[in-house]
């Protein structure tokens, strides 16, 4: 399992990273296949993103950023870790969940 360090400073470069990173990762063409994300919420406050990369034969390859700790965890179709991204700087989920 590979970790780095990364600044991100907008979710949509959070979007395209994980994206990247993802499509990277198996080989797959970036933008040819969509991706699903949905907010992670605990105690009413959001906690991170789900990221949900649809690729070909309904294989599913996830992400989850998770302020916490303000990482990223990305994941297999077999649900192994394959990589964690720690980041320096991200953007706010404020405005997402409201």
């Amino acid at each position: 399992m590979v970790t780095n360090c990364r600044r991100i400073e907008s979710l949509d470069e959070l979007r395209r990273y994980v994206s990247e990173i993802l499509c990277s990762h198996y080989q797959l063409q970036i933008g040819a296949f969509s991706m699903t994300e949905k907010v992670l919420v605990r105690g009413n406050k959001p906690c991170g993103i789900f990221f949900c990369l649809h690729g070909p034969r309904q294989v599913k390859f996830t992400a989850i950023w998770e302020t916490d700790q303000n990482r990223i965890l990305f994941y297999g179709c077999g649900g192994e870790r394959i990589q964690k991204i720690q980041l320096m700087e991200a953007p706010t989920l404020d405005s997402v969940a409201a």
